[in-house]
């Protein structure tokens, strides 16, 4: 048998192997305490990250945990989020909704750099983000859960999917409501994780509309209270510069209701927040929230339980580095 020949061989039979563990892991069987037996220490090492990323800057939390979200709601949750553009695929980082909006993809790399040291090729990067998301939370003063994990990492990213299925900050009660029933997720799951804008901070761009044109009418949004709009005013006059940014709420380091009695106030940041208090079908759950912050914190972490269930059921890897998916056999064997 020729050199040749036998290359070629060898070349088919390694990616049968590499296409039959991918396809054997296509519908992942979630379940807690994951890593116990793999890598017991997995879910520690993840907290210890952003704990150390938040320690840096507060914001790093919010910023994380919009991941989990920009993540399972394009194709599932599968870490697509976290690619970056090659030659042949455009990803979802500059997508309509995350280009300058997404950001402390460091943060997951830096956990994932510390996973690979304790156990290497065990923890996708899919599980990260969810790690990830609870831990911004708790370590924010919010509620902790245990989260489900075995998710694989996808294969690619699609620009065009998550500019097709991400809302705009524009966005109303409506849409949205619409958006998450696609998911099976209720009206109470909509306005429960809108909640997660209890952390954080927004760009002047998410909001000129609202200021000085909403809706076309050349008029700023009646729903805003005035003393508030002349706040945001100061903050993000027209013409101004649209990367300032300003608090989603008035305790922007804790996850608590804050966020709820902002809306009932008329103090809401992003259009998409305020109208869950003027839309009918919302308007009472938001009430509810602000009166109850444990009933806020119950709802939420069912919302984020459920949202993490996502899958595309696409075939998946763990990969070994968040930002690119695992070398190919072809790739290995004829590099150089």
């Amino acid at each position: 048998m020729s050199p040749a020949l036998q290359l070629l061989l060898l070349l088919l039979l390694l990616l049968l192997l590499h296409s039959t563990a991918i396809a054997a892991t296509t519908v992942a069987q979630l379940r807690p305490r994951y890593y116990s037996e793999t890598c017991p220490r997995a879910e520690q090492i993840v907290r210890d990250a952003i704990k150390k990323a938040m320690n840096k800057e507060t914001r790093n939390a919010a910023s994380v945990m919009r991941l989990q979200f920009h993540d399972c709601f394009v194709n599932g949750c599968d870490a697509s989020v976290l690619l970056d553009d090659t030659p042949n695929m455009l990803g979802e980082k500059l997508a309509l909704s995350n280009i300058n909006s997404l950001r402390s993809f460091e943060v997951i790399d830096e956990a994932k750099e510390e996973l690979e040291k304790a156990c290497p090729g065990i923890v996708s990067c899919a599980d990260i983000v969810i790690m990830a998301a609870r831990d911004a939370v708790a370590l924010s003063a919010g509620p902790d859960w245990e989260v489900k994990l075995g998710r694989k990492d996808s294969l690619t990213a699609s620009q065009e999917d998550s500019n097709n299925i991400m809302p705009s900050p524009r966005a109303n009660a409506s849409l949205l409501i619409d958006l998450f029933e696609k998911f099976n997720l209720s009206i109470k799951d909509v306005v429960a994780l809108s909640g997660s804008h209890s952390i954080g901070k927004a760009r002047c761009f998410s909001i000129v509309f609202r200021l000085y044109n909403q809706s076309g009418t050349g008029r700023p949004d009646p729903a805003i209270e005035p003393k508030f709009r002349e706040k945001l005013d100061r903050l993000c006059p027209l013409g101004g510069e649209e990367n300032v940014t300003g608090d989603l709420d008035a305790t922007p380091k804790l996850f608590d209701n804050q966020y709820f009695k902002d809306l009932v106030r008329g103090r809401g940041f992003l259009n998409s927040d305020q109208t869950l208090f003027t839309h009918p079908q919302t308007r009472e759950f938001v009430r509810q929230f602000s009166f109850d912050q444990t009933e806020f914190f119950n709802a939420f972490i069912e919302g984020m339980l459920k949202m993490g269930d996502l899958q595309s059921g696409r075939p998946g890897e763990i990969r070994r580095n968040c930002r690119v998916v695992n070398s190919w056999p072809q790739d290995i064997l004829f590099e150089g």
